[in-house]
């Protein structure tokens, strides 16, 4: 089965800088859009960043010029930079895959990113 497997989560202090990377299986990333998500204890789940088939991007205002994702199509594989880390920032982190056209929709299990001094 499909499966997204994030990995690159841990602690880190603010300023300091991390990259998730969300390796998948049984399915072509550059034929999806990808995206990461997250969600922070409380709250509900967000959009963080999205990276469409075409190679266009979108982001969440609070991580614009901090954060960057990126595909890599050989690999099959999404990344995401956080730069300029945030206490905000602290939450589980999900990669999410979409197709609209088929109907599919998937998610991996997150990784948990920790900001604090």
């Amino acid at each position: 089965q499909v499966q997204l497997v994030e990995s690159g989560g841990g602690w880190v202090q603010p300023g300091g800088s991390l990259r998730l990377s969300c390796a998948a299986s049984r399915m072509i990333v550059s034929s999806y859009t990808m995206g990461w998500y997250r969600q922070a204890p409380g709250n509900q789940r967000e959009s963080v960043a999205v990276i469409y088939s075409g190679r266009s991007t979108n982001y969440a205002d609070s991580v614009k010029g901090r954060f960057t994702i990126s595909r890599d199509d050989e690999k099959n594989m999404v990344y995401l930079q956080m730069n300029s880390l945030k206490p905000e920032d602290t939450a589980v982190y999900y990669c999410n895959g979409q197709h609209n056209i088929l109907g599919r929709n998937y998610w991996g299990r997150g990784t948990q990113v920790t900001v604090s001094s």
